[in-house]
């Protein structure tokens, strides 16, 4: 197996020295209306493409948990929702088939071990928790943590790309991760990880093309937003910190993985300024990932991410 990867790294490392410069030179990616947006961008394809050790069928978790509890390693949560191209809309039931080596650097090619399939709920949400991958030689340079992953709308064609994680020293001298720009380019790959106790969460949200519905977009931060929640994670109260930046009629609710409509916390209209809203939810609600969400005239503009415990 280490022998099959090494001889895949080569032929990757030997073709992306072919390239030169070549990536630097082709046009960002754009969205429909053809015009680059610093907060709408589409997803990349990653240098090293799909690998070897991909295994199709890999298994639906419909709680998103990919990694076993008693998995060795760090564990990881990754949220974020799936977008249309120009960021206006989101896509549900859009499937994540992940891949991963675990904390010895090593991959599952006779089962499923860290291979598993997610999908975007009815607000284009997704979440899936897994442990962070270890690390393992590409020659004699450390390939960056990585997790593997093709994404599938509905209806629309798959794109295969892996994500990266921000502060990994590898990631300079990788002949993939290192990309920034072109067809390639791993930029908004690489994503930020907060220390929450014993895991390590991060936020990635994806543009790619497919069918949409009206849904969550930051490109409406014009209208309002979610400064912040308290605490997070939360047992019994939920503070919610919001802003409202024009007279608008105002929603603040909360969905779950499957994009079930949790809470309606607050519906009124309500003119330019600071707010708070406080939810106390009911004693039987379930821990574990939930999606509060801001609605401005009946369009989603914001999210925060919360955790029950």
């Amino acid at each position: 197996m280490k022998k099959n990867r090494r001889q895949f790294l080569k032929n990757a490392s030997l073709a992306f020295l072919a390239l030169g410069t070549a990536p630097s030179i082709l046009a960002r990616s754009k969205n429909k209306a053809g015009d680059t947006n610093a907060t709408c961008n589409a997803l990349t394809e990653d240098f090293y493409g799909e690998g070897p050790f991909y295994t199709s069928d890999a298994p639906f978790f419909s709680n998103g948990i990919i990694a076993p509890e008693n998995e060795p390693g760090t564990r990881l949560l990754v949220t974020g929702r799936i977008q249309t191209l120009d960021c206006t809309q989101v896509i549900p039931n859009t499937e994540l088939d992940l891949w991963q080596a675990n904390d010895a650097a090593e991959y599952d090619n006779e089962g499923f071990h860290l291979r598993g399939r997610v999908l975007s709920n009815s607000q284009g949400f997704y979440s899936f928790e897994t442990i962070w991958p270890g690390k393992y030689l590409n020659f004699n340079i450390l390939r960056p943590r990585h997790i593997h992953v093709k994404i599938t709308t509905p209806n629309n064609p798959e794109i295969t790309t892996q994500l990266y994680f921000e502060g990994d020293t590898s990631i300079p001298d990788d002949p993939a991760a290192s990309i920034t720009s072109g067809p390639f380019d791993a930029t908004h790959r690489i994503i930020s990880l907060t220390n929450n106790g014993d895991v390590l969460e991060g936020t990635w949200d994806i543009v790619i093309d497919g069918e949409g519905i009206l849904g969550t977009s930051d490109i409406h931060l014009t209208n309002g937003m979610i400064y912040s929640v308290s605490p997070n994670p939360f047992t019994d109260e939920l503070n919610i910190y919001y802003g409202v930046f024009k007279p608008s009629n105002i929603k603040i609710e909360v969905y779950d993985l499957q994009g079930r409509l949790v809470a309606s916390i607050k519906e009124n209209h309500l003119t330019s300024d600071k707010y708070t809203a406080t939810w106390r939810p009911q004693m039987e609600l379930p821990s574990g990932v939930y999606f509060c969400t801001l609605k401005v005239n009946d369009l989603q503009v914001h999210y925060k991410k919360i955790i029950k415990k």
